[in-house]
């Protein structure tokens, strides 16, 4: 069932992920996700987490930076440690790409049949509690 399912769920999750949004490409979404749910991040622990160069992660918050997505913020007394929030306009394309998104899995969902949609709902439980069960572990 895991050979089944991994690749399944990789190339659902790449159609997902495929298309720039808003004029945001994929991977500058994952970044605004990253910030969205750690308000004040570095852009060192942000460089960290996605093993890239803190050069080459400073050029990419640069340009979300540029196009008015993202703020840096000096977030300690001593003004040494300066983290990363979503602006506003950060935050309307998080929801036009969230929406998208929904709108594209609704658009597949809807071209299946009855019996498909009630199995993928009673896997939805499921495969939800593999995560939650699965987080902390690495």
């Amino acid at each position: 069932m895991a050979d089944g399912l991994r690749p399944t769920l990789l190339r659902i999750s790449r159609e997902l992920r495929r298309e720039n949004i808003a004029g945001v490409s994929p991977a500058q979404v994952g970044l605004l996700v990253s910030i969205k749910y750690a308000p004040g991040i570095t852009a060192a622990e942000l460089a960290a987490g996605e093993r890239v160069s803190a050069a080459a992660m400073s050029k990419r918050l640069s340009r979300l930076e540029r196009d008015g997505l993202v703020a840096r913020e000096q977030t300690d007394p001593d003004r040494r440690r300066v983290g990363l929030t979503l602006t506003d306009e950060g935050q309307r394309v998080l929801r036009r790409v969230r929406s998208r998104r929904t709108a594209w899995l609704a658009t597949r969902l809807s071209e299946l049949d009855a019996d498909d949609l009630d199995a993928i709902s009673a896997a939805l439980e499921p495969l939800a509690r593999l995560l939650h069960e699965g987080e902390g572990r690495g």
